[in-house]
């Protein structure tokens, strides 16, 4: 598994795996994501914010804003046996003078969940994260009511903080509690050991 960075850091930052490549999100990805987020009609889900039809300008636009200001750092992800695109995630809330940001924004296509893809896509972030960018902390939030997302968190070896309530205001009006989970830098070598396992298994 290989590391690498195309252009500095906050511009374009690519990671490479064996399964799976994060390729430095772009407005020519939009028709390959809304094929993946139809994987399932993603965007029909209340408890995340996938993109669709509707909304896939407006998603890429701030990811891309975000990445001009320097917090964000957003991803596709692409399968390299197929090249196919399967989704996508990102390092946002970039705080580099506390060493610290959050893993968040991931989906997947159905069809492309549990088959260790975000495994390994959560193995090559974190690794970037804490070896590279050399964090002292990372971070994941995910709604209260989202509890494949929740389980998922806790099996990369996240602990769970606490609940943030009225942490943001969903598209349709819900205010979402959200749940807080870290990993921090002295628990990072047992996550990787645990995340390097699951992916030889």
């Amino acid at each position: 598994m290989t590391t690498q960075t195309a252009q500095p850091l906050m511009t374009q930052l690519t990671l490479t795996g064996t399964t799976v490549e994060l390729l430095p999100l772009q407005r020519e990805h939009k028709a390959a994501l809304l094929e993946a987020a139809a994987d399932g009609e993603l965007w029909n889900l209340k408890v995340t914010n996938v993109p669709g039809p509707d909304t896939v300008d407006k998603y890429i636009d701030t990811a891309l804003a975000g990445r001009d200001a320097g917090s964000v750092i957003p991803f596709t992800l692409v399968r390299r046996d197929t090249g196919q695109v399967v989704g996508s995630t990102r390092f946002w809330k970039v705080d580099r003078v506390n060493r610290k940001l959050e893993i968040g924004h991931t989906w997947l296509a159905l069809s492309t969940q549990k088959s260790g893809i975000n495994t390994e896509a959560k193995l090559l972030l974190l690794t970037y994260a804490f070896e590279v960018l050399d964090c002292v902390r990372v971070q994941f939030t995910t709604d209260e009511l989202n509890e494949k997302s929740r389980a998922a968190i806790l099996r990369l070896g996240a602990v769970q903080e606490g609940i943030v309530r009225h942490e943001r205001i969903m598209p349709d009006g819900r205010k979402r509690n959200s749940v807080r989970f870290s990993i921090i830098d002295s628990e990072w070598p047992q996550v990787k050991a645990t995340l390097q396992a699951k992916l030889q298994r």
